[in-house]
């Protein structure tokens, strides 16, 4: 899991390292970390910008002591990935701000201080609603919890990175995913690998899915890039 801090106190931890505040921001980002979410930070919206752009979020916690407009970020990060949940944060409890937090497309609004334990819950609870669980086609199912492959009830080995492709695909079917949203999607730092991991992790779903049971689950679209194509 990625989460992205979005919060304008991050910067103290650099700027005034030894203020109380500067702690406490550093003990929330060690929160995340503790628990194997690889954490970004960005000390205003225009880092945040930056971040959205290059990687994809599972989680984006934002805080409105930017003091900026967010609605263009927000709808940034939806129009990436619909699933990203996105929770905004604010000093105190404002209705209007909430009201229009959520119409913008933010999937929760909470007041600080902040219980971390609470978040977490709040965090779990929206990435389970959003989570599918097992995807299904026919003999085919792909259980991501897991890390499961299964055709007609036999397991096939497909693990790792490979396993993550063939997953996303299968969860945007019909559509053409290229190899830079493939890394974006996957890979915790797409900008230090190369595309041909990608072409690796497609040859792999090949030779240990498609070759062995002589069906087709992934096909290439001539410089575009990856379709699921699986058909019962």
């Amino acid at each position: 899991m990625r989460i992205l801090l979005i919060n304008e106190l991050i910067n103290l931890i650099n700027e005034k390292p030894n203020t109380e505040e500067a702690r406490a921001i550093k003990d929330f980002i060690s929160f995340f970390i503790k628990r194997n979410y690889q954490t970004d930070t960005a000390g205003n919206l225009k880092d945040g910008h930056y971040y959205i752009g290059i990687r994809h979020y599972d989680v984006v916690l934002l805080s409105l002591a930017c003091k900026e407009d967010v609605s263009e970020l927000i709808a940034e990060i939806k129009a990436k990935n619909a699933k990203t949940v996105i929770i905004v944060t604010d000093k105190k409890n404002n209705p209007e701000s909430e009201i229009k937090i959520f119409k913008l497309g933010a999937d929760d609004y909470i007041t600080e201080p902040i219980d971390k334990n609470a978040l977490m819950a709040r965090i779990e609870a929206r990435l389970s609603f959003n989570d599918t669980g097992a995807i299904e086609f026919g003999d085919l199912v792909i259980n991501p919890e897991e890390e499961r492959v299964a055709y007609k009830g036999k397991e096939i080995e497909v693990k790792g990175k490979p396993f993550e492709v063939l997953t996303h695909l299968a969860r945007h079917k019909d559509r053409i995913v290229s190899k830079e949203q493939l890394l974006d999607a996957i890979w915790e730092e797409p900008e230090l690998v190369t595309p041909n991991v990608i072409e690796v992790a497609i040859n792999q779903i090949r030779q240990k899915l498609d070759k062995p049971l002589k069906i087709s689950t992934v096909e290439t679209v001539r410089r575009r890039g990856y379709r699921f194509c699986y058909s019962e």
